[in-house]
């Protein structure tokens, strides 16, 4: 007959032994390359202070496009704010993901900083656990700065994943790091011009 001890012992060693194959549990992040929340360890491990692969630089530009107007080129995953004396200001973009591409011609309508994210209907319906508001903060996908295109969905918008700078990730919005979307926040007027190519 098995004694309290020997019983106890037992209990233990099989919570131990459970404990031990079960997965350490995480916060949920949202992963943009697969456009759903996922455990965070499965995210590749990353320098939270590495930047952009693709630094802002000045290049020429000829464009009969008037200074103050950002150019968007999809293709290149490029955002030139355009400048005088046929020069650009050019930023690396993380653009929209196949099927998420677009191209028109707008006006920056309003900016914001830290802004707040309401996830559209068509989003929540593709990721139904995504939350129905987001507070602007670190945290939120829209990042430091925003700055929205016309009556569309779409921004112009930082992001805390500065790797995704290069990729096709978003569901149609702009993305340039943090850094780079508050210096082009500083630099462009609400009404500038913009336009995407595809």
């Amino acid at each position: 007959m098995l004694n309290i001890k020997s019983v106890a012992a037992l209990g233990l060693s099989i919570l131990l032994s459970a404990t031990s194959v079960m997965p350490a549990t995480a916060a949920l992040v949202y992963d943009p390359l697969n456009a759903n929340w996922i455990d965070s360890s499965q995210l590749p491990k990353r320098s939270p202070r590495a930047g952009s692969p693709i630094q802002k630089e000045i290049v020429e530009y000829e464009t009969s496009q008037a200074p103050g107007t950002i150019v968007i080129e999809t293709g290149e995953r490029r955002l030139y704010l355009v400048l005088e004396d046929g020069k650009a200001l050019k930023y690396g973009i993380g653009v929209g993901r196949d099927g998420f591409t677009w191209a028109g011609t707008h006006r920056i309508t309003r900016k914001a900083e830290w802004p707040g994210w309401t996830p559209p209907a068509q989003m929540r319906k593709r990721v139904p656990d995504l939350p129905a508001y987001m507070e602007g903060g670190p945290d939120n996908p829209l990042g430091a700065r925003a700055l929205y295109i016309g009556s569309t969905l779409y921004r112009v918008h930082g992001t805390s994943e500065p790797w995704s700078i290069g990729q096709a990730v978003s569901s149609g919005c702009i993305r340039l790091t943090n850094e780079d979307v508050t210096d082009l926040y500083e630099r462009v007027a609400v009404g500038a011009r913009i336009v995407v190519n595809h």
